[in-house]
């Protein structure tokens, strides 16, 4: 699954360059029912596996250091909610083809809509990639699913909508329209 927008609220951001980067540990808010949703996806036996682009690592606005904080402060709000709630991993990808940061300035396969972090995963997990899903709430979520032979569940959450209207046009199946991360897993539940 997506982390900003599917899981964790998006941010208004402190600049309009900025705008929808969590940047801080003091930005990071859970969207209502996401422990929930891990747990129960826990419960159906699925591994939970966040795989998200931080292009702000290649843009010089975050450093690593702040990334894993903001990435643990998520984990223990998801525990504090619902002791279930646990992330088997994640996976991100600091790359940007327009960063700054020379070193991350680079196309590469892990970032969305690529599949690097999918057959990561896949391998570190042993993961039956035909019967996983994606969760999320871009269009490069989407695409994502497409190129690693995912089920696709795009959440209305996030930018969710305006994936909605992005993945119409360029002709994107996605697989479920799903209010919010526990629908999305109660979807699940009910077509596992």
């Amino acid at each position: 699954m997506d982390r900003d927008g599917t899981i964790l609220e998006e941010v208004e951001g402190e600049s309009s360059e900025t705008l929808g980067y969590l940047l801080s540990v003091e930005d990071v808010k859970l969207i209502s029912g996401s422990a929930s949703a891990i747990a129960e996806a826990r419960e159906l036996g699925f591994k939970i596996i966040v795989v998200t682009n931080q292009s702000s690592i290649a843009r010089g606005w975050l450093t690593f250091e702040t990334l894993n904080n903001i990435n643990n402060k998520m984990f223990s709000l998801l525990l504090e909610e619902n002791s279930e709630a646990k992330i088997d991993a994640l996976y991100f990808s600091p790359y940007h083809i327009e960063g700054k940061i020379k070193e991350f300035s680079i196309d590469h396969i892990s970032r969305k809509p690529g599949i690097g972090m999918i057959k990561q995963a896949e391998h570190e997990y042993n993961i039956d990639i035909a019967s996983s899903y994606i969760i999320g709430d871009a269009y490069s979520d989407m695409k994502t699913g497409i190129n690693a032979g995912l089920h696709n569940i795009l959440v209305s959450t996030g930018y969710g909508k305006i994936a909605q209207r992005k993945c119409l046009d360029e002709n994107v199946k996605i697989d479920f329209i799903a209010s919010n991360l526990l629908d999305a897993v109660r979807f699940i539940a009910k077509n596992s």
